[in-house]
């Protein structure tokens, strides 16, 4: 019991110092800077929705620069092909073979910046990286470095010259949060500091690499008790017979799901998982999961009506005591 309880305040210790240093340049986004931890814990990936401006880009350079990782962002446009991203087989005339030029994938923290501007071709392209951890080019697979996670920012679907992401895509992020814009006093502050806080290359990096890996394994150590289980498969279940749901939460929803609830019990100091834990993630892990009935809501928009779809579950199960 001591050496859980010495274990649990090490992992505490580390996660406040990144959280410290996220905060110093994310300012008035505390929930954002949570899930995004979660998912670095959850050997997940994180996709940030929302509108230009509000910090995205600034949370995924920042988080990298905290761990002291190798960061590489990615701007995605219309004519970007696969090999931008995955790299390219180069023929070698001196040595007379053929030789792997990664691409910027092959990074601890891929920023893959307004991924929805590019074709589904090439969004398919990090389907085996955020999958397998590896990329497959001529034959042969070459393993990415770890930890390994992908941070996808989009604008909203309405805005011009995006593509939809595909639902094989989606069901790859861990979660899908919105960053949303600071409250008064958070922008305020802002504005007051002139612009003058820190940038995201500027941050002193608080954990190593080595450090992210062994949190992992402890956010994968936490408990979870049968009934808590029993409670992710009930909600889950549910949104496969929703009469207004055509598409379901997948097993590797519910799989994500209760990883992430480990990571947030392990952000949070304790050791075990419990129902508030599985509540609290289930819109940010399945709400993406989901295909709404368009005739459901039709005043408002996708992601709006899945949103409350998965309120109305997460209202009608009953949560173990």
């Amino acid at each position: 019991m001591q050496a859980e309880t010495t274990t649990a305040a090490t992992a505490s210790e580390k996660l406040a110092r990144i959280e410290q240093s996220l905060s110093s340049v994310i300012r008035g986004k505390p929930e954002a800077v949570r899930l995004a931890l979660v998912c670095l814990l959850a050997r997940g990936h994180l996709l940030i929705e929302d509108v230009p401006g509000v910090g995205k880009t600034t949370l995924g350079h920042a988080l990298a620069r905290s761990m002291d990782s190798d960061f590489q962002r990615v701007q995605f446009t219309s004519d970007m092909l696969p090999s931008d991203l995955l790299g390219v087989t180069i023929f070698s005339a001196t040595r007379e073979q053929f030789d792997f030029k990664p691409g910027p994938v092959f990074a601890n923290v891929l920023l893959a910046d307004e991924i929805n501007r590019t074709t589904p071709k090439t969004q398919s392209a990090l389907l085996e990286a955020m999958n397998e951890g590896q990329v497959s080019m001529e034959g042969r697979s070459y393993p990415l470095p770890q930890p390994f996670l992908v941070i996808a920012t989009q604008n909203p679907l309405e805005y011009h010259g995006t593509f939809p992401l595909p639902e094989a895509q989606l069901d790859r992020f861990l979660l899908r949060i919105e960053m949303g814009y600071p409250d008064a006093d958070a922008e305020r502050e802002i504005l007051k500091m002139n612009g003058d806080r820190p940038a995201p290359e500027e941050i002193v990096p608080v954990v190593s690499s080595e450090d992210v890996i062994e949190l992992q394994r402890q956010a994968a150590q936490v408990r979870v008790h049968d009934d808590v289980i029993d409670y992710t498969l009930a909600i889950t279940r549910a949104t496969r017979e929703h009469p207004h749901l055509t598409l379901g939460v997948s097993p590797r929803g519910s799989l994500a799901l209760h990883r992430a609830a480990q990571a947030l019990a392990l952000t949070e100091g304790v050791d075990y998982v419990t129902p508030h834990h599985v509540k609290t993630l289930a819109p940010a892990v399945y709400a993406h999961r989901l295909t709404a009935d368009r005739r459901f809501g039709a005043d408002v928009g996708v992601n709006e009506r899945t949103k409350q779809i998965l309120s109305e579950i997460l209202q009608s199960v009953p949560a173990p005591l």
